[in-house]
């Protein structure tokens, strides 16, 4: 399909912008676990999704990953291109978690249209608070709600997202997305399985009783 219909507000753009864009958007396949942006000082560019699933996360200094936000078909991610924002500096990895096809449009071009174009500046800063409010509700996710709530509202969106009640997740990759230990994921499962809510076998888990999953999530 053409980067015309997965761009938000194309039609706000004059023929010179939506020309300038086509030419120096960058468009690249990549494979599943591939590193697109390291967290680093350097400005990628926005991330436009044709197809796909990419995951941004944060890293500790222990070695420690945090899940903070997915982005999908259509979705635009401005993690890696935070010299759009400068007043806000954050290490954030991304990674594609499926084979993925994406356009990357460079930051400086983006940064100078949405000097020209205030709709396309007040749909970035919209974007802005969009991924920051997702941030804050992840922290308090983190700081009030119970792990085994935590881990029941993840099952469940796993299960929606792969539409299977089965999915190919190991212990330590649910808990590189929820920030803590893989032995904290490994006896919450445990105690899952003997309440009837999943049952583990080796590099997977099956979801077996959703409605229990959904009652403990709230």
């Amino acid at each position: 399909m053409d980067f015309a219909e997965y761009f938000p507000i194309w039609d706000k753009l004059t023929s010179e912008q939506q020309t300038r864009i086509r030419s120096m958007a960058e468009f690249r396949r990549v494979k599943k676990g591939t590193v697109l942006h390291d967290g680093s000082a350097n400005c990628l560019g926005l991330l436009l999704i044709r197809s796909g699933q990419l995951r941004a996360y944060m890293l500790s200094e222990e070695g420690r990953e945090v899940t903070i936000s997915r982005f999908f078909e259509m979705d635009i991610c401005l993690f890696s291109a935070s010299c759009v924002m400068p007043n806000m500096q954050f290490d954030i990895l991304i990674e594609a978690e499926k084979d993925t096809e994406l356009w990357v449009i460079p930051a400086c071009l983006y940064q100078n249209m949405m000097d020209e174009c205030i709709a396309l500046s007040n749909y970035s800063h919209n974007l802005i608070t969009s991924h920051f409010s997702e941030l804050m509700w992840l922290m308090e996710q983190i700081m009030w709600k119970s792990f085994d709530r935590r881990l029941a509202s993840f099952l469940l969106e796993e299960s929606a997202l792969e539409g299977s009640p089965s999915l190919k997740l190991t212990h330590e990759k649910i808990a590189n997305h929820m920030g803590t230990a893989r032995e904290v994921v490994t006896r919450m499962l445990r105690y899952f399985q003997s309440e009837g809510m999943v049952r583990l076998t080796r590099g997977a888990v099956e979801l077996t009783d959703t409605k229990k999953l959904q009652t403990l999530a709230g």
